[in-house]
């Protein structure tokens, strides 16, 4: 096999020789170049050493004693450091220089393609000029590494990372082990790929994935909505022209509350003797 066919792979090779830039390693057929580098430790010819192979900035193919978390045909976790809008995004996989995922591996919309510190689970590709790129992994992949969840898995907290994002809802592979689904309705709003999430069991399938809920708690909503509304109030001297038989569409403009969230905080305040009401106006009551 030609070693541009093993570009992306770590294989072991002998050293052939050395130059003052590094060593030249072989197969028996081919010599690759080791540069001084990316060898980790003083070698000696007739040494067997393993390595990476990949394309240098010059198009030549190098070796590395720095073998990457990852490469062709095995997948990894992987952080994202850098994006450029134009091209995709940059992640670290180990080596001296980080490997691309290209803008047409990414979501269409820029607002939740990953950020530096995000991870993405990736393999690697070689295309027809031998470069090396990253890859997402698969539904498919994603499914293979999996774990099943169990009806006890229900409305527990979870976390994990989204592997997978779109308009109807975002998928995330949790730290547990889960394969879950997160539905448009229960996300304040899209996470992006990469981004690491806290969530709750709100079902789980048959087939042991789940469906995750990104919206707070009841309890947790309700006392967001009170401070809301109080800080509300006192930013006009504690009085403010709605009540809970105000209309849903004004409770919804001004506090962006749907009606029943509303009345639910507001009763919140009322029963813990903050704000009382007074024809069509809220008032807080004082001390």
């Amino acid at each position: 096999m030609l070693l541009k066919e093993l570009i992306g792979q770590t294989i072991t090779l002998t050293v052939a020789r050395k130059a003052d830039f590094g060593y030249f390693l072989t197969d028996g057929n081919e010599d690759v170049l080791l540069h001084i580098n990316q060898a980790q430790q003083e070698l000696a010819e007739g040494d067997q050493i393993e390595v990476f192979l990949y394309v240098d900035s010059q198009g030549r193919i190098s070796a590395s004693t720095i073998i990457p978390e990852i490469s062709v045909g095995s997948y990894g976790w992987v952080k994202v450091t850098d994006a450029n809008p134009k091209i995709g995004v940059f992640l670290n996989i180990g080596l001296p220089k980080d490997i691309l995922l290209g803008a047409d591996d990414l979501p269409a919309h820029q607002s939740v393609w990953p950020n530096p510190g995000d991870l993405v689970y990736i393999t690697l590709r070689v295309n027809r000029n031998n470069l090396i790129y990253a890859k997402l992994a698969s539904d498919q992949v994603i499914q293979s590494i999996s774990v099943k969840a169990t009806r006890k898995d229900f409305n527990k907290n979870v976390q994990g990372h989204i592997y997978r994002t779109a308009k109807v809802g975002s998928w995330v592979y949790t730290i547990e082990g889960y394969k879950g689904f997160i539905h448009e309705s229960q996300r304040g709003k899209e996470p992006r790929l990469g981004e690491k999430i806290e969530g709750r069991v709100i079902d789980v399938k048959e087939d042991g994935t789940i469906n995750v809920s990104l919206l707070a708690r009841k309890e947790e909503s309700q006392d967001l909505d009170a401070a809301r509304i109080y800080e509300y109030l006192m930013s006009r001297n504690g009085a403010m022209p709605y009540n809970d038989k105000s209309m849903p569409e004004d409770i919804q403009e001004r506090f962006g509350l749907s009606k029943g969230a509303f009345k639910r905080a507001l009763g919140k305040l009322m029963k813990e003797g903050k704000v009382y009401q007074e024809g069509s106006w809220t008032y807080v009551k004082k001390d």
